[in-house]
């Protein structure tokens, strides 16, 4: 009795351990664009720099734009993304940050897990846009969706991606 009483604080204790790690799931919505991903949390950390130093993601490499699941972005009708032509469906959101600029994925297939599960093969279409800074810290990642731009912010990097219907 003792070993099965054990074995289900250990069975507890890790689910909440497991549970207290993921990101909250967030949506954000316009009338024609809808984004929902994993929102993380600075907490402190180095989020964005170069290979070799110790931040959460690094500069020139894909990332999910998010935590958990890659960030799913779904076009209610076919649209502009960046200037480029986009068909109304849900895509994969991925991005490559950059100092001066990110390049923002869409990718169709939305049900990728992180960037090591990413397939490059799959891109449907990739912009460039300029990197911003954010005028104060911003603790929680956040995306916001318009019908004219979705708008990128998380610790003092960010960017805009113009969207018109």
């Amino acid at each position: 009795m003792k070993k099965l009483a054990t074995l289900l604080v250990i069975l507890l204790a890790t689910f909440t351990f497991v549970n207290a790690q993921k990101s909250p799931a967030v949506k954000a919505e316009s009338a024609n664009v809808t984004v929902e991903y994993g929102q993380p949390s600075k907490r402190g950390r180095v989020i964005f720099a170069t290979e070799g130093t110790q931040s959460l993601e690094k500069y020139g490499k894909v990332w999910r734009t998010g935590a958990n699941g890659c960030t799913k972005i779904t076009f209610k009708k076919d649209g502009m993304f960046g200037g480029k032509a986009v068909k109304a469906g849900t895509y994969g959101l991925f991005t490559i940050p950059g100092e001066k600029d990110w390049t923002v994925i869409l990718n169709s297939d939305s049900k990728q897990w992180g960037a090591y599960d990413y397939k490059a093969d799959k891109d449907v279409l990739r912009v460039t846009v300029p990197a911003k800074a954010n005028k104060a810290l911003v603790e929680a990642m956040t995306i916001k969706v318009s019908d004219t731009s979705l708008d990128y912010m998380w610790d003092m990097a960010g960017f805009s991606v113009p969207v018109k219907f």
